[in-house]
C-alpha cells in the first residue's frame, strides 16, 4: 500500500495520509543546527555539537510515538471547534492532508471547514534558526473569526540531564516575553551564553510559557484548556516544563490570506554582553535576525537560497536510465540522504537520541564516499584532517570523535581494527575525485596534540602498518574489539548488563591471550583494497620503498586468506578465541556471511581463479531474500557469549540475520566485478526504498530514505524496515550505483566509464561535474551485453580504453560509450 507520490520535477516526496506506519520525517537545516520534523510536524530542532544542545523537546517510546513538536491549533471562534493543521496532535479528521517532504524543508498542507493552512518548514542557509512560513486562507463563502495557537516544548538544552536529573532540571526553567516573542534562557544566569527565541510576525493575543497553565490539570497536546478556552493564559514560567505558545486572532473575509512567518532559533551573546540590564537577556543582535526573516520577502529570498544550494549540490551528477525508481534515489533522494548521513553521521534521529555518541571513525570515513563528488573540497580535505587527528602514533584510532572540539571519545578509545585502512580508503575516494595530491603534505596532530605532528601520508603508513603489526595465528588480521560489524565480539572477558559488548581489547591484544587469536576475513579484504591505494599514493609520490612493501603484504595477505579464509564454496568470516572458524560449513549456525563475500569482491579478491564467483553463487543460495540479503545462516538461536552482541539478537533482527542494508551495496559491486549485471541490478532493486514505496504499510519506513534495518525471513516481522536515515547504507549504496552499476568512476588518472547493467538496457546517460568539467556522457549498448567497453569518444574523438583524461579547461565535454 502506497502513502504517497515522488514528484521528482519539485524534488519532493508527496504524502497524502498523515497517519503513515511510522513518522516519516525530513531534516531541516545544515552545518550543524538542525530540524527533525515529520509528516504530522513532529520532531525537535537541536544543534550538532559536543554539548548536544537541543532547543525543543522530543521525549523517545512515547505514546503515541509521533509524540512532541511544533504544534498548531486552529479554533473556530464562533463554534469552539479546534484541530491542527499537521492532523497531530488534536487528529481531528481534515478535509484534505498533503504533506511534502523536500531537500532541507518540509510544507505541510490542510484544509477543514472552509478554512486552509499550508506552513513551509525550512533553515535558512548559514543561519540557527528556523523559519515557519504559515498561510491562512478562508476558502468558504462565510467570514471566518479564529484563534491560532502555537506551540513548542523547549528542552533544557542538554537531552539527557533534562530527562534524568528532574530534582534539578524542573527547578531550572526561565523565560523573558517581550513584543510577543518568547525568550527561552534557562541556565542563562549562569554558565550558558546561549539563548532560545520563538516570534511571531503578526501581534500577539497572548502567549504562554509553562506547559500545565496552557494544558490544564490532566490534559494532554490533544485538548490543551488555553485552546479548548480560547485565551492564553500569559503565563511565565518558573521552573517546571517551559514551553512556547502564542495565541494569534483573526478575522478572514471570504478568500482572504493572512501570513505569517514564525522564527524558533537559538542565539549568542558575547560573554561580557550578556544582560542589558541586571538580569534581563541583551536582545540587541537577535533583533536584528527577527525582523529580517519576520519579513516575507526575506524569508522568500533566504528560501531561494536553499533551492540554489540544493541545485548546485545536485548538479554534479544526474543521471536518465531505464529505471526511473534508480533515477529518483540517485538524482535526488539518494544525494540528499548521503549529505544529512555526512553531517549527522548516526548521532541523531528518531532512532537515535544525540546522547551516547559522537561522530564514528569508521562512519566518517565510509559517509565520505557518498558525498566528495559534490561536497566543497575544503570541507572533504578538513574532515579527513580531523580524523588523521585522533589517530594514535601506533596507528590506532578513537572509534568515535566530538564535532565541536574534534577530540577523540576516550570513553570508548581505540582497537576497533578496521578504523585505520577506513583512513586510507577514504583520502584515496578524495584524491581520485578532486586530484588532490597536496593533502598528503598536510599536517595532522596525532592525539590532538599539536607537539605530535606528521603529514598525513604518514598517518596513512601507521594506518597500513598497525594491521601489520595485528596479525593472528593465521597471519590474518586480528579483530580487536570488533571490525566493520560492531556486534561481533570475540575478545570479551566479561559483561554485566549495562556493559558494552566491545571489550576494551586494546590492552588484551598486548598482555591476553584472547586478543591475540580472533582475526577477521573483512579486514583482511579490507586490507588488500587498502593497500592497493597505498601503493599508488606511494608511486606517485616516488616512495619505492612504501610501494615494495604495500605490494609485498598485499600478495602475503592474498596468500592468507586463500589458504586459511576459503571454506570449499564461500569465505569464512573469522577465527575465534579458540582459533575456530566462523562462517564456516562445519558450524551449526552462522554458517556464512554476507561481509567477507562482498568485499573480496570490492577488493577484487577471487576473480581470477573463480571463487568470488563461487563465493556469490554461495552468497545468493543462502543469504538472498526478497527483502533483500541478511547477514547470516543461520540465525543464531541462542545468546553466546563467545560470539558477543550478535546473538544478543532475536533472530531475523539487526546482526543476527536481519536484512543489513549497508553491506547490500557491497554486494552490488562484487556482483559488477563479476560482470553479473542482472544480479547486480536485482539486489539493488531489492532494498532500494523507492522499489519498496509499493509496500509502504509492510515496510513502514519512509519510501525516499534508506533503512539501516530490514527485518530478516527469521523474524515475525519479515520486510518491516527500521532504524531509517542515519546509516552507511546510504553511502554504499550511492557508491555502488554511480560507480560501480552505472560506472562512472573517478580514478588517479581520469574517469572510468565501466558499466555493469542488465542486458535488456538499451542505454543510459549521464551528467556529471569532475575536476571542474562538466561532461554529457551517453552510454550505447546495441549488443545488449552486461559489461564491457568497445569505444570511447571524447568531443567526437577517440580516447584509448575507457578511462576519460584529465581536463583543465572548465568547459563541457561530450563523451560517447559504446558498449560491447
Amino acid at each position: 500500500m502506497k502513502f504517497g507520490y515522488f514528484d521528482n520535477e519539485k524534488r519532493e516526496y508527496i504524502i497524502e495520509k498523515p497517519d503513515t506506519p511510522m513518522p516519516w520525517i525530513n531534516y531541516l537545516g545544515q552545518d550543524g543546527f538542525f530540524g527533525m520534523i515529520s509528516n504530522t510536524g513532529s520532531g525537535y530542532t537541536f544543534m550538532i555539537d559536543a554539548r548536544k544542545l537541543r532547543l525543543t523537546r522530543y521525549r523517545y517510546n512515547n505514546v503515541p510515538m509521533d509524540g512532541g513538536g511544533r504544534y498548531f491549533y486552529i479554533r473556530d471562534n464562533q463554534t469552539g471547534a479546534f484541530w491542527s493543521p499537521g492532523w497531530l496532535p488534536v487528529k481531528q479528521p481534515l478535509d484534505f492532508y498533503e504533506c511534502r517532504h523536500g531537500q532541507g524543508y518540509t510544507v505541510l498542507s490542510s484544509e477543514k471547514d472552509g478554512i486552509g493552512v499550508s506552513i513551509r518548514f525550512f533553515v535558512p542557509p548559514g543561519e540557527t534558526l528556523e523559519v515557519w512560513e504559515m498561510d491562512v486562507v478562508n476558502r468558504s463563502a462565510e467570514t471566518k473569526s479564529i484563534s491560532l495557537f502555537t506551540f513548542v516544548e523547549f528542552c533544557l538544552w542538554e537531552a539527557l540531564t533534562d530527562a534524568t536529573n528532574l530534582q534539578r532540571t524542573l527547578n531550572l526553567g526561565e523565560v523573558e516575553v517581550e513584543d510577543g516573542v518568547i525568550y527561552h534562557k534557562t541556565e542563562y544566569r549562569e554558565r550558558r551564553n546561549h539563548f532560545a527565541f520563538f516570534s511571531s510576525s503578526e501581534k500577539t493575543e497572548g502567549t504562554d510559557t509553562d506547559r500545565d497553565a496552557f494544558l490544564g490539570p490532566y490534559n494532554g497536546f490533544h485538548e490543551p484548556a488555553a485552546v479548548r478556552e480560547g485565551r492564553s493564559r500569559d503565563s511565565l514560567a518558573c521552573g517546571w516544563n517551559p514551553i512556547g505558545s502564542h495565541h494569534i486572532r483573526m478575522t478572514l473575509q471570504p478568500g482572504e490570506t493572512k501570513k505569517i512567518n514564525f522564527l524558533l532559533g537559538y542565539a549568542e551573546n558575547p560573554e561580557k554582553e550578556k544582560f542589558s540590564s541586571k538580569g534581563v537577556l541583551n536582545k540587541r543582535r537577535v533583533r536584528a535576525v527577527i525582523r529580517k526573516y519576520s519579513d516575507r520577502a526575506q524569508s522568500e529570498k533566504a528560501f531561494q537560497a536553499l533551492r540554489k544550494m540544493w541545485d548546485g549540490l545536485f548538479e554534479n551528477l544526474q543521471v536518465s536510465t531505464p529505471k526511473k525508481e534508480l533515477d529518483t534515489m540517485v538524482n535526488i533522494w539518494n544525494q540528499y540522504q548521503c549529505f544529512i548521513t555526512y553531517n549527522m553521521a548516526r548521532s541523531t534521529s528518531f532512532f537515535e537520541t544525540g546522547i551516547g555518541r559522537g561522530i564514528g571513525f569508521r562512519d566518517a570515513c565510509q559517509d565520505l564516499l557518498g558525498v566528495v563528488h559534490f561536497l566543497p573540497k575544503e570541507k572533504s580535505r578538513q574532515r579527513i584532517l580531523d580524523l588523521a587527528a585522533i589517530q594514535w602514533r601506533d596507528g590506532a584510532c578513537y572509534h568515535q570523535y566530538q564535532l565541536l572540539d574534534k577530540k577523540g571519545n576516550a570513553d570508548v578509545g581505540a582497537g576497533f581494527n578496521d578504523d585505520p585502512c577506513w583512513l586510507i580508503l577514504a583520502t584515496a575516494a578524495y584524491i581520485k575525485e578532486t586530484g588532490d595530491w597536496t593533502i598528503l603534505n598536510a599536517k595532522a596532530d596525532f592525539d590532538n596534540n599539536p607537539k605530535d605532528r606528521a603529514t598525513l601520508y604518514e598517518h596513512l603508513k601507521l594506518s597500513f602498518g598497525y594491521i601489520l603489526k595485528h596479525l593472528g595465528p593465521h597471519k590474518l588480521p586480528l579483530i580487536g574489539r570488533a571490525d566493520w560489524n560492531d556486534c561481533l565480539n570475540l575478545t570479551m572477558t566479561s559483561i554485566k548488563p549495562g556493559d558494552t559488548f566491545q571489550a576494551d581489547a586494546t590492552a588484551a591484544e598486548l598482555t591476553d591471550p584472547i586478543g591475540r587469536v580472533p582475526e577477521s576475513l573483512m579486514i583482511a579484504a579490507q586490507f588488500v583494497w587498502a593497500g592497493r591505494e597505498l601503493e599508488a599514493m606511494a608511486r606517485q609520490r616516488k616512495d619505492a620503498a612504501t610501494a615494495r612493501r604495500a605490494v609485498k603484504a598485499v600478495a602475503d595477505m592474498i596468500r592468507a586468506i586463500n589458504r586459511h579464509g576459503w571454506d570449499g564454496e564461500w569465505f569464512l568470516r573469522a577465527y575465534d578465541r579458540f582459533g575456530k572458524k566462523i562462517g564456516s560449513r562445519e558450524n551449526p549456525e552462522g554458517k556464512i556471511f554476507i561481509e567477507p563475500q562482498a568485499f573480496m569482491g570490492w577488493a577484487g579478491i577471487g576473480l581470477d581463479d573463480g571463487r568470488l564467483q563461487k563465493a556469490m553463487d554461495s552468497l545468493k543460495k543462502h543469504l538472498y531474500s526478497k527483502h533483500g540479503v541478511v547477514v547470516q545462516q543461520p540465525a543464531y538461536s541462542e545468546y553466546d557469549f563467545y560470539k558477543g552482541e550478535i546473538t544478543s539478537y532475536p533472530p531475523g533482527v539487526k546482526e543476527n540475520a536481519g536484512v543489513f542494508c549497508h553491506p547490500n551495496g557491497w554486494v552490488v559491486i562484487a556482483e559488477c566485478r563479476l560482470g553479473r549485471g542482472e544480479n547486480a541490478m536485482m539486489y539493488y532493486r531489492t532494498i532500494c526504498p523507492a522499489e519498496r514505496e509499493a509496500i509502504s504499510d509492510l515496510h513502514k519506513a519512509e519510501p525516499y530514505i534508506y533503512c539501516q534495518m530490514i527485518a530478516g525471513p527469521d523474524s515475525k516481522r519479515f520486510g518491516e524496515g527500521k532504524n531509517s536515515w542515519l546509516t552507511g547504507t546510504a553511502s554504499a549504496n550511492f557508491y555502488a550505483v554511480s560507480q560501480y552499476l552505472l560506472g562512472i568512476r573517478p580514478e588517479y588518472a581520469g574517469l572510468r566509464i565501466d558499466p555493469c547493467v542488465p542486458k535488456d538496457w538499451k542505454g543510459f546517460t549521464i551528467r556529471r561535474v569532475f575536476r571542474g568539467c562538466r561532461y554529457q556522457i551517453d552510454v550505447t549498448n546495441p549488443r545488449h551485453v552486461n559489461r564491457g567497453v568497445k569505444e570511447t569518444t571524447v568531443d567526437g574523438r577517440k580516447v584509448p580504453g575507457n578511462v576519460i583524461p584529465v581536463f583543465k579547461d572548465g568547459k563541457t565535454h561530450k563523451v560517447k560509450v559504446v558498449m560491447g
